[in-house]
This record gives C-alpha cells, structure tokens and sequence, in this order.
C-alpha cells in the first residue's frame, strides 16, 4: 500500500490521504481547508490527483474539514461512491448544501459592498453543486468489512467525536491500515468511547490536541457561572459552536443546569438551521449515541428554536439576557457573525468558545485577544468577555489520545500522526516515541509513504 497526505497535515483541516494499492485509489476524507488563507488557496487549486482517477471515497464523518471539498470533487470528475454510516450520509445531506448556500451568499454580498479584491468574487461551490454530489453517498454498516474490490477491503469501526464519526480501517492482502478519524472522549455525556484498536500494521492518528489536557472543570459549573454572572449585568451569552455535536452538547448541558434551576429562567436561542436538522437526526439515529428517546426530546426542547432569516435577526434585537448557539464553531461564516457584531462591541456580553479554535479563524483570533475582528469587510471591536471552554471538546485530548493508543494489542509497524497543528502533531509524536515506543512520524504536505 501507497500513503500520500493531501491534506490534514500541519493543519486540522482539509484531511485528505490517497491510498493505493494495484488496481485500486482509494481517497479517505475529503476536506475543505480553513483558516489561515494559504491553506483556503488550497481549496482553489487543482489537486494532484485526477479525481476521475479515484475508485472511491471513505469518510470519517460529516465535518466540512472532512466532508466538504466532495461537491468540488464530483464536479471535478470524481464518479465512484462515497462510503461513509448512515447518520455520516443523513448530516452530509444538511451541511454540504448549506456550505454551498452560505459560499453563494457571501460571494453575492462581497460583490454587492464590494469588500473582495476578486470581480467579480465567485463561489468556492454553490448549494447546487452540493445537491449534486449527494447522490454519490452510500452507506455501510459498522463493523462489517466492505470490498472495495482489488483484494482492498473496508471496516467502520466507532470512533465517538460526532454522530455518525468513524474510524477507517483497509484491509489488504493480509495488512491493515487504520485511519482513527477525529477521536472522540471516553466520558462524552453524549457520544459513547471510540473502540479499541487492537492489532493493526499502519495507524494514521489524528492529534488536534496532541499538546494539550482539557480542562478538568465540571463544564456545567462553568457554563452556570459564566451565564449567571453576564445575566447579572444585564448581557447576552453568544456561543459560536459546531451545528453538529457540539451544539447538542450544549443543549444537553443547558437543559439539565435550567432543570436544576442552576441558572436564570432566561431564553435560549437555537439560531442554526443545521443544528436544528441535526437534532432530528439524534432521534433518527439513536444507536449511535447514549441519549434514550425522552432525552432527546427534552434536550432539543430547552431551545427556541429560530430556522427563518427573520426569527434570527429578531434575537439581535432583543434586549433582555439570553444564550445564543450559532454555527459556525471557529466563527468562520454562517449566522454567528451577525451575533458577534452585535454583542461584541458590549462589555456586558461573553463570547463563549466551545472548541478548536484552528489558526487564522475569528475563534481563534477572539481567543488571542484581538481588540477588533473583521467580519463582513469591517471591523468590529471586541469588549464582550470571551471564555473558552476547553472542557466541552468533541476532541480526545492528549492523555486521552494516548490512553486509546494503548488499546493495540502490539505496536503499529509505524505511526502516522496527523490532523494537528505542528507543535500539537510533533508533541504527540515525542510522546508516543517515549511512553510507548512506537515508530511514529509527522508526514508532511504530499509526503508519501510505501507501506507493507
């Protein structure tokens, strides 16, 4: 087998890795790049593989750093299937065409103020192209091992992280290949623990926070504080958080603190049509995750929920304290921005950050400090308090990473690590060299590798 790493190295996003095998190309993942700019330019540029070349795709799961260069990928000519879970293929369905639908509207509104340096500025895809990939989807079941023909086979193995999330593992001629994913938690309220690794030859690890411990904090005491101090001054609670599952989180946090009357009886907005559609999808999907049918019901019901255009600029408006969930999670597009020029400039209001702030995002520039950020072509100053709630990762932190490693029952012939920043992949990689004595190795940009 042939390793060449497109994507999600040196960075969290744009995953994307070519393996090969006689007869056979197979892509796993297939992810936009965000952030920092040099690496949105790669989303622009042609990749160096046809992808008419390409048998089939695999996907971990529905996150657009994952998911979301696929509409660009059938465009390009890509005509095989896209194997993914169920839940993975019924979340593609709300987040690529609402990617695409957010790229027209930002593209129509940077032409229409004139704040892009491209004329006229184009979309990267539109919600069309998205539709048109769908099709392309087709799930497998878990735990099953898939022939993807050539002797090449495929098992989705439970990775935690997301609904729908799984590890990748490719069998051939007698070696295996496992692609973790991004990891989940062994104590998500939520989601239930990734499963062991067992024996396998090759292990591509993801290592978003290879270099770092959550916080140990009860993130519901935290939540109640920062919530109850704001309301005291009379402020909004804005949260930027991934539509799918980090903002079922929250909810399920919210409902359980305003149950225990923990904090104000004050409204809270579910201001994302993904995450309203991907709450449907929690009770569609039940398997996948730890929440009974009541729960689900009552998790999704402590929210006003607000699908229309209007219902979502009406709660700027509103002067009276509140919480307000908002895709997207790094403040990258999406709803939230109109929140955050409202109630940034207000020293009664908090930001809450909820996840991975990856580099050259607005969540990450909030969480250096920046005094202003720039949104929709101006600047907006930032007074509001801004918290980070590390504790509510979706994400394996690096004691966690390290403690699923030591599910292998021998050690990998080598150790790819991977979809981290280059001090969080290059600490992981220390780590795993000295605690298990593993062979590891942080590859590079179209780095490529023969494995056997």
């Amino acid at each position: 087998m042939k390793i060449t790493f497109l994507g999600g190295v040196g960075t969290v996003t744009g995953s994307k890795y070519l393996v090969e095998v006689p007869g056979r190309r197979v892509l796993v993942d297939c992810g936009l790049f965000q952030g920092l700019k040099q690496l949105r330019l790669r989303n622009w540029e042609p990749l160096p593989v046809e992808p008419a070349t390409i048998d089939a795709v695999v996907l971990t799961h529905a996150h657009l750093d994952h998911s979301g260069y696929l509409p660009l990928f059938v465009k390009s000519g890509f005509k095989g299937r896209v194997l993914c879970t169920v839940a993975t293929r019924d979340l593609c369905g709300i987040l690529l065409p609402d990617a695409g639908h957010l790229e027209e509207r930002d593209a129509e509104a940077a032409n229409r103020h004139g704040y892009s340096r491209h004329q006229p500025a184009l979309p990267l895809f539109t919600e069309a192209d998205a539709r048109a990939a769908l099709p392309r989807l087709s799930p497998i079941e878990w735990d099953k091992p898939h022939d993807l023909g050539g002797g090449l086979t495929l098992t989705l193995r439970y990775a935690g992280h997301i609904l729908g999330a799984a590890m990748a593992l490719l069998s051939y001629r007698g070696r295996t290949l496992l692609f973790s994913g991004d990891l989940g938690r062994p104590h998500d309220p939520i989601m239930r623990p990734p499963a062991p690794i067992g024996a396998v030859d090759h292990l591509v690890v993801e290592s978003t926070y290879g270099n770092r411990s959550h916080n140990g904090d009860d993130p519901e005491s935290r939540l109640a504080d920062v919530i109850v101090r704001t309301s005291g001054r009379g402020g909004t609670v804005v949260i930027p958080a991934f539509a799918v599952g980090r903002a079922q989180t929250l909810l399920y946090h919210l409902y359980r603190l305003k149950t225990a009357r923990r904090i104000p009886n004050l409204p809270i907005f579910l201001d994302s049509p993904m995450a309203i559609d991907a709450g449907d999808l929690f009770h569609k999907h039940r398997r996948d995750h730890r929440l009974s049918e009541a729960e689900c019901h009552a998790v999704c019901g402590v929210a006003r929920q607000t699908p229309s255009v209007a219902e979502s600029k009406a709660i700027d408006q509103n002067h009276v304290p509140a919480v307000i969930i908002s895709a997207s999670g790094m403040a990258t597009g999406g709803r939230v921005l109109h929140h955050l020029k409202a109630f940034a400039p207000d020293a009664r209001n908090t930001i809450v950050l909820a996840g991975f702030q990856a580099a050259g995002t607005r969540g990450a520039a909030l969480l250096a400090g920046a005094p202003q950020i720039k949104i929709h072509g101006g600047y907006v100053p930032v007074r509001a308090e801004v918290i980070n709630l590390t504790m509510l990762s979706a994400h394996a932190d690096a004691g966690e990473i390290m403690d699923w490693l030591r599910t292998a029952t021998a050690a990998p012939r080598t150790t790819f690590v991977t979809h981290g920043e280059p001090t969080a992949a290059d600490a992981l990689r220390h780590r795993i060299e000295e605690e298990l004595h593993w062979s590891a190795r942080v590859p590079d940009y179209r780095d490529s590798a023969t494995i056997g």
